[in-house]
């Protein structure tokens, strides 16, 4: 009765967010079309209309061969016909149908697939807004969907993070948000706490009736077991941002050590200007490499050494800039050359940083070993040759074993890949640690309560249940046009 009580609260607050919601974004009910495919030349290009009045708007513009109007047919139903701009034909295409609620937008839908030139499909564009559609601002299909309780915030945030995803990995793990595994993971733990915060309110409203003595101690269970659910999205993390922007990875080392050469091996092309002289390099050059879905966004930087020459200073202080902003730092050494001062300076600047020493010129007589090499720098060591290109397999593993701990699996497994949704689990987790400090202080329950509420919130942020309408505007800015 209580946790009913409570949900129907809750409820209506949504409902009254989402309402507000839909206010402020001007004429909700309005029909709005876009281009839903990239403005460039391709084989088709679609153009999307969603809203109360999308059949009429689309039966305005597309005619089909059987002469059958597109508001009666049912939902996911194509339909060849052709497309009429100011009674004229513009082009053949196919209408597919789209019933609410059972759409992408939870509204009426019609998308009209043409010929894939950028001038036909924006025709039928205009035409579609010449016939009562809206032009629709960036992501306000996904938009509505939200608000139309289609999906939920997380889920609409990683359809633009599909979209952008750079890697198998990136793409994986958007694919399991669109799905719901973050939401249900977050869910869980609010429903816990929802149950708690309902039951602390009656029993402070209802003292004759219920009690709550002994309460405090079942209730710190019950938020070390949210805590450790908390925890556990968080300790992904990091991973995550990894799988969705790559690693930061700066390559260092002195002059002539081979780090563009690497660079080239990498790449797999000639992007970094190699040459016996020293000093070759005297800016930064950056570039992203896929290493088997591992995403590095590398910069190879100038030698580090002592000079007079001022360009060359400058690109030395930036490359030690750069090595301090990076995840990742790879350490060319010449093994044909003795370790000197440059050597001993950039493994003091490694040595509380995540770094791997890369041999090069394995190919050659060495005359610089690891072990000389671990007495001031204990990192892992790997023999390569950038020229030869061998060694490279084991550095990739290498990578992958240092940031992942081996494979990355997605069977199981909820990374967090937005800033935002790790910022409002940090803050749960908070204001969690708040209602610990108050069990274990002696505090009077009502403060139970409001830390509580405080957790309650946050994590309802992650899923558009305790959101602000800018925030919400925000994000939904960020989407292409479209979609």
């Amino acid at each position: 009765m209580i946790l009913k009580a409570a949900r129907r609260a809750e409820f209506f607050v949504c409902s009254q967010k989402i309402q507000s919601q839909t206010d402020k974004s001007g004429d909700f009910m309005s029909t709005i079309a876009a281009i839903s495919t990239g403005l460039a030349a391709g084989g088709i290009g679609i153009v999307r209309i969603s809203g109360e009045n999308a059949l009429n708007v689309a039966d305005s513009i597309f005619k089909t061969v059987q002469g059958i109007e597109l508001k009666k047919l049912s939902g996911y139903k194509a339909a060849f016909g052709r497309v009429f701009f100011d009674g004229k034909p513009i082009d053949e295409a196919v209408a597919l149908v789209f019933r609410a609620p059972k759409s992408y937008t939870g509204e009426d839908v019609v998308e009209i697939s043409c010929h894939g030139g950028l001038y036909i499909t924006k025709q039928v564009l205009r035409a579609a807004l010449k016939n009562g559609a809206v032009p629709a601002e960036p992501g306000e299909f996904t938009k509505r969907a939200f608000l139309n309780g289609r999906i939920d915030l997380a889920q609409a945030e990683s359809v633009i993070d599909i979209i952008h995803a750079k890697n198998e990995f990136a793409l994986k793990s958007s694919e399991q948000q669109l799905s719901g595994s973050l939401s249900a993971a977050v869910r869980k733990v609010r429903e816990k706490l929802l149950h708690e915060i309902a039951f602390i309110e009656s029993a402070l409203d209802d003292p004759e009736h219920i009690s709550l003595d002994g309460y405090p101690e079942t209730l710190h269970g019950i938020v070390e077991e949210a805590q450790k659910e908390i925890q556990k999205l968080l300790a992904n993390s990091d991973n995550g941002k990894i799988l969705k922007e790559g690693i930061s990875t700066v390559i260092i080392g002195k002059p002539n050590a081979g780090k563009s050469s690497l660079l080239n091996t990498l790449v797999g092309e000639e992007r970094a200007i190699v040459t016996d002289i020293a000093g070759t390099t005297r800016d930064v050059l950056e570039e992203q490499i896929n290493l088997n879905g591992i995403i590095l966004n590398v910069i190879d930087t100038a030698g580090i050494r002592e000079t007079d020459d001022v360009v060359e200073k400058i690109g030395v202080d930036r490359a030690k800039k750069y090595l301090n902003e990076a995840d990742l730092a790879i350490y060319v050494v010449d093994t044909s050359t003795q370790l000197d001062e440059n050597d001993f300076e950039i493994m003091e600047l490694l040595k509380d940083r995540k770094a791997i020493v890369l041999l090069n010129k394995s190919d050659l007589t060495p005359v610089t070993d690891s072990e000389s090499i671990r007495k001031h720098l204990d990192k892992k060591m790997i023999a390569i040759s950038a020229k030869e290109q061998t060694g490279i397999e084991e550095f990739e593993e290498t990578i992958r074993e240092m940031f992942f701990t081996g494979e990355v699996t997605f069977n199981d497994e909820v990374y967090i890949t937005n800033i935002r949704h790790k910022t409002a689990l940090q803050e749960a987790r908070n204001s969690l640690n708040l209602v610990v400090q108050s069990i274990l202080d002696g505090m009077p329950e009502d403060f139970y309560s409001i830390d509580l509420m405080n957790a309650y919130e946050e994590l309802g942020s992650i899923v558009g249940e305790a959101v602000e309408d800018d925030l919400v505007n925000e994000i939904f800015s960020k989407f292409c046009m479209g979609k």
